[in-house]
């Protein structure tokens, strides 16, 4: 049945166009609520809906099964400098465990010295009532009973700021081994400064949270930093079934500062084992290094100090090592010249399902809604009740829009639901305040809504790119990056040919895709021209040249049929691109830049390698977390020995990780195949006869999709939906 459905065809000339649906239509299901409402049918997203249609070969696919355990997809980024991303070390670095003791000697010398000078000049600062106070404080220091026994000392009531910091500075001059902090005085005009021994912890954030009123408190780090070290704590952080935003959650949790504190370059897939780099502000790496034992499914390490704190699109790409499982074809060598072929010609630059969400509600619609103004519809769109999610979530949805009740919604969301939350929170502030709601969303996250609907119309006008003018050769009209000649020929005869994109313009038509990475700005400073006559002619520029614009105020579109495509789809759903219908820029075309994307994209450093395996719960690549794993001492691999003759595999990912609230989604569905079991999201087949496997590894720049990669070898959707029919 497959074989057949492979060979569909929908119109992009000599190029076979799959919609999945036609594959026993996996896309649709039938949901019957425990109400007594009526059966519901709810399509899932699928790759035609929005605009992925055509591919560059017209080879047969075949059958193969992505993503079955996590390990079958592995992503390291590559920073700006074209180094691979890895975890090697858990351990904090041998100079800052030197300073801690150094820290410590300096505790236990106070006995040893006299601080006749320094309780004088305190005596002139504070007082004879603290003077004395605090010579009690040290003289039971130098007693010598441990640090256990000595109990901090609050000093008396002080409104002056000004003395107060005097009194701060004074302590980290000359007593290192004391922290202070400000706590509330007797009354409500006063502070009192308190004085203890330095246990590890600095200054405010060793308070409890009892003492903060149960308030989460944001430290941005320790105010004790010696000037020779960097102030951002730079490590890699190696995560299994999280996204980037869910694992810098806990971490932040952990250390007790909020998720905003952290930078990093772009986000990785959920779905993978990814390894990426990290900055967090003011933060000794033994105090993140501690974490990892309580960590689960979450490892940093590689920790140094650095000047400055990362920020998006500061990557050059990521590397991908894929694994496919299951794989079925007509024969091997089907299975070789689709491999071959997909590093010699590449894959159409689609933007994949990720960027439209996972949800029933793509972010797309959401994003034209924006773009028209509609408020109201937009905030009831990402609050209203949708299918497919958990039960307490759905029953969260539906008790809003019966009650009203924002506290009692908000108690019933988990927190990962950030848009949701931050809208509810922003309505019992500001009643019926619709677009100041939804203004509340942090900034990445609500125009990931717009960049989404932007590339819903690059991925149209990239499928009727190919099927009116092939994927061989270029077209007049087409958009392509000036080549120097061209550039130095503008300039000559001082025309416009070339148009320049403003390199002091900011990236908002793609600053983050919080699915799958970050957009590079790809040669953002290279000027973009449409190709002529003569430039064909004169064999100038290649089918890997030719460029697709999103959107926006500074692009051009093509000169030929295909810009005719945005307009007419964006016409379709009442919305102009040259003209603005409200006065919000953020959530206007116009107001934002808009850039380009390669239409055509070659994996790079690519490789390839087919597999036979019987056993589908044992890895068949290697992860950080596998290759940490067996650096760790002699008495941690002992206990992995004690584990694995217990049955429990040493690099058996799903025994690493705990199921996430969205894996028990999956979980639930009755899709299984005899013979198999599901561990933690993923498919664990039992033993069976010897089965293919198709390993790829190869890096992409930024913002361009694996899955597409994947989907021009398979000629298959590359939906869940999809692939969990395949289990």
């Amino acid at each position: 049945m497959w074989q057949k459905a492979i060979s569909a065809s929908l119109g992009c000339l000599s190029f076979p166009v799959l919609k999945p649906y036609l594959l026993r239509n996996p896309s649709t299901t039938t949901i019957a609520r425990a109400s007594s409402k009526p059966q519901i049918t709810m399509k899932n997203l699928d790759e035609s809906d929005v605009g992925v249609f055509c591919y560059i070969s017209n080879l047969p696919g075949f059958r193969g099964v992505l993503k079955q355990r996590y390990s079958d997809f592995i992503v390291n980024e590559v920073d700006t400098d074209g180094n691979v991303v890895h975890l090697t070390s858990m351990d904090a670095p041998p100079e800052e465990i030197a300073e801690e003791i150094k820290t410590e000697t300096e505790a236990n010398d106070a006995s040893s010295k006299s601080y006749t000078s320094e309780f004088e000049s305190f005596r002139s600062l504070a007082g004879d009532s603290d003077a004395e106070r605090f010579e009690a404080f040290m003289s039971q220091i130098n007693s010598g009973d441990g640090k256990e026994s000595v109990s901090p000392i609050v000093l008396s009531p002080d409104s002056d700021k000004l003395h107060r910091t005097a009194m701060h500075n004074f302590f980290k001059k000359n007593f290192k081994f004391l922290v202070t902090d400000t706590i509330d005085g007797p009354d409500v005009s006063s502070k009192c400064i308190r004085v203890r021994l330095d246990s590890g912890g600095h200054g405010k954030n060793s308070r409890k949270r009892k003492e903060r009123g149960g308030k989460p408190f944001d430290s941005r780090g320790s105010d004790d930093w010696q000037e020779n070290i960097g102030k951002f704590l730079r490590f890699h952080l190696c995560k299994e079934n999280k996204d980037s935003q869910e694992a810098l959650g806990v971490i932040a949790k952990m250390l007790g500062v909020q998720p905003r504190s952290f930078g990093f370059a772009g986000t990785k897939d959920k779905r993978a084992v990814s390894t990426q780099r990290v900055t967090v502000f003011k933060q000794r790496a033994k105090k993140l290094a501690a974490l990892n034992d309580r960590l689960i499914g979450i490892k940093v390490g590689d920790f140094c100090y650095v000047k400055e704190g990362l920020v998006l699109g500061q990557l050059s790409g990521n590397r991908f090592t894929v694994t496919l499982r299951g794989v079925v074809a007509d024969s091997e060598e089907t299975i070789r010249a689709a491999a071959s072929a997909l590093g010699r010609q590449g894959f159409i630059n689609y933007f994949g399902l990720q960027r439209f969400g996972s949800g029933s509600v793509p972010t797309y619609l959401i994003g034209s809604k924006l773009l028209r103004g509609e408020w109201e519809a937009v905030v009831n769109m990402i609050l209203d009740p949708r299918e497919g999610e958990r039960n307490t979530i759905a029953m969260a949805r539906q008790y809003y829009k019966e009650t009203n009740d924002i506290d009692g919604t908000l108690r019933q969301l988990p927190r990962y639901l950030v848009a949701e939350r931050a809208i509810l929170q922003c309505l019992k502030k500001c009643p019926g305040n619709h677009l100041q709601a939804l203004k509340a969303i942090p900034r990445t996250l609500r125009m990931m809504y717009v960049h989404s609907y932007q590339s819903y119309l690059w991925n149209h006008a990239a499928s009727t790119r190919v099927q009116k003018h092939g994927t061989d050769h270029v077209v007049v009209g087409d958009l392509v990056y000036c080549k120097e000649h061209d550039i130095e020929k503008a300039k000559e005869i001082g025309n416009a040919e070339c148009e320049e994109e403003d390199p002091n313009d900011t990236l908002e038509s793609h600053e983050l895709d919080e699915i799958s990475g970050t957009d590079l700005p790809e040669e953002k400073k290279n000027p973009v021209k449409a190709v002529t006559a003569e430039d064909i002619l004169n064999g100038n520029y290649t089918i890997d040249d030719v460029v697709l614009p999103l959107p926006g105020s500074r692009v051009i579109f093509p000169t030929n049929d295909i810009a005719q495509v945005y307009h007419d789809l964006a016409m379709k759903d009442t919305i102009s691109l040259t003209e603005s219908v409200h006065n919000v820029k953020e959530f206007s075309i116009t107001s934002m830049t808009g850039s380009y994307r390669r239409v055509f994209q070659k994996p790079i450093n690519y490789e390839w390698e087919l597999l036979k395996y019987t056993d589908g719960s044992i890895p068949l690549a290697e992860t950080d977390l596998d290759i940490v794993d067996k650096s760790k001492p002699a008495k941690v691999v002992e206990e992995l020995a004690v584990n694995e003759s217990k049955g429990i595999p040493e690099f058996d990912c799903s025994k690493r990780s705990n199921p996430s609230e969205n894996d028990i989604e999956l979980q639930t569905d009755n899709n299984k195949v005899d013979g198999e079991r599901e561990v933690g999201g993923q498919i664990e087949p039992k033993s069976q006869d010897a089965q293919t496997a198709l390993k790829l590894s190869f890096t992409l720049p930024a913002s361009c999709y694996a899955t597409m990669a994947i989907r021009e070898l398979l000629k298959t959707s590359t939906s869940v939906a999809f692939h969990k029919t395949l289990n």
